[in-house]
């Protein structure tokens, strides 16, 4: 078998995603319903590797991308996988955003067109998967928004950069600073869906685009798909590399660190209070300050300047933070 030949679904057995072929159309489903079809890392891999797939076969003339049941369509990263994981490891956040960045670019650069069937929910991620893919039809039922600044994070994985394109700049402002769900009606009046029908009804509206999309010429629609990615390449080949250092350095901080782990604990993050630090002269960076103490017992040195006793030894550490040795 040539290393371009496409695989049966069955061949690749993935876990975290359904993935099959019927016809001219591939559908990938992330199959996560208890997480509200979050993914994780091993998540972006399985869609990563089905979308190239689906590229490779010339059997397929479309894709189709949706989730799991009927409350979610994608809500984004896991965010328990985000607090267990990057906030101890911010180098590895660096690792994990490659895997999206290449999922991604898997789904855009697909060579066909790509059809969001949105049956709920679509948050942070979800959507900027959703702005990913070149068509999107919504149940009368769906929700979008984006929740970066309010757990700790930046929506620069697809949302800072395309929603000024799709949806304007306004708006596109309104969705990312607020982060206020958007509802199926309004998300038609902005043009981040192309259409809204009925729940019931969502398996047919797909079904009627995606006949009109195969009888087409495969050749002038790839071309037409690349020359149309034209301002969402630019957008986006000139901004993730730079988000993704950025935000694994912003890991190791505060803000991700109360924003993920309220959210794990569903509980409200003190985002107020985080401000608070800064505006009376206090460390809004450092969980528990900057690292500048030395305990005068061991000698132990970077210990947090809130830190009242010495985690290395025990000792009590001087308020000054100028312990001798």
């Amino acid at each position: 078998m040539s290393v371009l030949s496409p695989r049966s679904p069955a061949e690749l057995a993935f876990t975290d995603i359904r993935y099959s072929k019927d016809g001219w159309v591939a559908t990938v489903t992330i199959d996560r319903p208890q997480a509200y079809n979050a993914y994780t890392a091993a998540t972006l891999r399985e869609l990563a590797e089905a979308f190239r797939d689906a590229s490779r076969d010339d059997h397929i003339a479309l894709v189709v991308l949706t989730g799991a049941g009927e409350s979610a369509f994608c809500t984004g990263g896991d965010v328990k996988e985000y607090a267990t994981e990057y906030t101890r490891r911010p180098r590895d956040y660096w690792k994990y955003m490659g895997l999206f960045v290449e999922c991604l670019d898997a789904l855009r650069n697909i060579g066909k067109p790509t059809i969001a069937r949105v049956n709920g929910m679509a948050v942070g991620g979800g959507n900027e998967f959703n702005l990913a893919c070149d068509l999107a039809i919504a149940a009368e039922h769906a929700r979008f928004r984006q929740v970066g600044v309010q757990v700790g994070s930046v929506a620069a994985g697809g949302a800072t950069q395309w929603l000024p394109i799709v949806i304007g700049d306004r708006r596109a402002r309104q969705m990312l600073m607020l982060c206020e769900w958007v509802d199926a009606p309004k998300a038609l009046e902005w043009g981040l869906v192309n259409e809204v029908v009925p729940a019931a009804e969502l398996d047919a509206a797909v079904g009627r685009l995606a006949a009109k999309l195969v009888d087409t010429f495969p050749e002038c629609m790839r071309y037409t798909k690349q020359q149309t990615n034209f301002w969402k390449d630019l957008a986006w080949t000139m901004t993730a590399g730079h988000a993704r250092d950025w935000l694994a350095l912003h890991f190791a901080a505060l803000e991700p660190f109360e924003g993920m782990t309220a959210f794990a604990k569903k509980r409200k993050a003190d985002r107020v209070g985080v401000r608070e630090r800064a505006a009376s002269g206090g460390s809004s960076e450092f969980v528990w300050g900057p690292h500048v103490r030395t305990c005068g017992a061991c000698g132990a040195e970077g210990l947090p300047e809130a830190f009242a006793f010495c985690g290395q030894c025990g000792a009590p550490v001087r308020p000054s933070g100028r312990d001798p040795r």
